[in-house]
């Protein structure tokens, strides 16, 4: 308890001086004068175009486009003709063929046209519903069943 300071004040309502900004050279010499702290700062771009305040944002633009990452690679279009024929072989609309690899009918829109980004497990479902190989090498041959030896 001795380390309370009971002679301070605590001031309510009393409001921080904002800085005042002065455009004439009077002001700021009187404000020297009465000790102010006084900061002057140029506008750089005071009365300019902004549009066009030089190439910098061109090069830095530039960079940007050179840095991107290239997007994910498509789906080939061999693998969508391998599917639709694979699909069509069996008698299965698109529909039907979505709901037996549990996936929309978007989706397989999506693998038949070229538009998807491949995915393993989709295309294995594929691979098992329609007996058609559509990864790896020999892309749209039927596939044989299970080897035995």
């Amino acid at each position: 308890m001795s380390s309370v300071d009971w002679d301070s004040k605590l001031v309510i309502g009393q409001k921080a001086k904002a800085p005042k900004v002065t455009r004439n050279t009077s002001d700021l010499n009187a404000a020297r004068r009465a000790g102010a702290v006084v900061g002057t700062d140029k506008k750089i771009t005071a009365g300019s175009n902004k549009a066009h305040q030089g190439t910098d944002h061109q090069k830095i633009a530039k960079l940007d486009r050179e840095n991107e990452v290239a997007p994910p690679p498509k789906i080939a279009p061999s693998v969508g003709k391998a599917i639709q024929q694979g699909r069509m072989d069996k008698g299965l609309s698109q529909k039907d063929c979505a709901q037996k690899i549990n996936e929309k009918p978007s989706v397989l829109q999506d693998y038949e046209s070229g538009r998807a980004i491949p995915n393993p497990q989709i295309l294995a479902k594929l691979e098992r519903v329609l007996g058609v190989k559509l990864r790896g090498a020999d892309i749209g041959k039927k596939l044989e069943g299970p080897k035995k030896s």
